[in-house]
C-alpha cells in the first residue's frame, strides 16, 4: 500500500464478491491516523478510511456512528464493531494490523463476518 500517489482502494469480501468499499482512503501517517474523519459530517456509502499499523479505535469528538473491520496482515477480519456511535474506544483487537472505518451499516448489508477474507484493489484517485 505503500505510494507517493493519492489514491482509492476498492475492499471486496472474497467470498461472497460484496463490496465494503469503493473509495476507502489510507491514513498511514501518525497525523492521518490522529486526524481520522474528525471534522467530517458524514461518510457516504462507499467512503472508508484505512488506518495502517492500527488496533484500537476511539470515536472521541465524532459526529457520526461507523462500522469498523480489524484486519489481520492478510487482510482477513478478526473483528467487527458495528455503528460504533461517538465517544466510544473499542478494546485492543491482538492481531490486528489495520482498521477500515465504514459508513453504519455496511457490515450489515454486506454480511460481513469474522474470518471473512477481504480483497483490496487500488485504483488512481479521480482528479477533479
Amino acid at each position: 500500500m505503500g505510494t507517493d500517489q493519492p489514491q482509492d482502494w476498492q475492499i471486496l469480501i472474497e467470498r461472497s464478491r460484496a463490496v465494503l468499499a469503493t473509495q476507502a482512503r489510507v491514513a498511514s501517517s501518525m497525523r492521518d491516523r490522529m486526524v481520522g474523519l474528525l471534522g467530517h459530517h458524514s461518510l457516504a456509502t462507499g467512503e472508508g478510511l484505512i488506518l495502517t499499523a492500527c488496533r484500537s479505535i476511539h470515536t472521541w469528538f465524532m459526529r457520526f456512528a461507523i462500522d469498523t473491520v480489524f484486519v489481520d496482515r492478510q487482510w482477513a477480519v478478526v473483528a467487527v464493531w458495528q455503528a460504533l456511535p461517538p465517544w466510544r474506544v473499542t478494546s485492543w483487537v491482538r492481531h490486528a494490523q489495520a482498521v477500515i472505518e465504514l459508513p453504519a451499516g455496511t457490515i450489515n448489508k454486506a454480511q460481513l463476518l469474522v474470518g471473512d477474507q477481504l480483497i483490496v484493489h487500488a485504483h488512481a484517485a479521480k482528479i477533479a
